[in-house]
């Protein structure tokens, strides 16, 4: 699912939620009760969700750029090859991109 989809699926008013159990420490929770009023949380249960729910979306947002740059690499590796670069210098440069980051 694309990050479009996903902004409007997260955007209906009515949306279908799921039990769970999770155990964490006293005083987290304590410490989540203390804070969530201050952040305008009406319980602390509401803040684990928005903490859940904002590293979720990095997590998703870093993922699909990752995927985009992925597939602009491939289609730029095989308009090259297309233009006679060889393919083991497209390989290698790949490689060299990956490593710096």
């Amino acid at each position: 699912m694309n990050m479009t989809d996903r902004i409007k699926r997260n955007m209906q008013a009515e949306k279908p939620m799921t039990l769970i159990s999770l155990r964490l420490p006293e005083h987290v929770i304590d410490d989540l009760k203390e804070v969530a009023p201050s952040l305008g949380f009406g319980g602390y249960q509401a803040l684990i969700r928005a903490y859940i729910s904002n590293g979720l979306r990095k997590h998703l947002a870093e993922r699909e750029a990752r995927q985009a740059k992925e597939s602009t690499v491939e289609e730029l590796s095989q308009r090259l090859i297309a233009h006679g670069v060889p393919e083991q210098i497209i390989q290698e440069v790949v490689a060299e991109m990956k490593s710096i980051g």
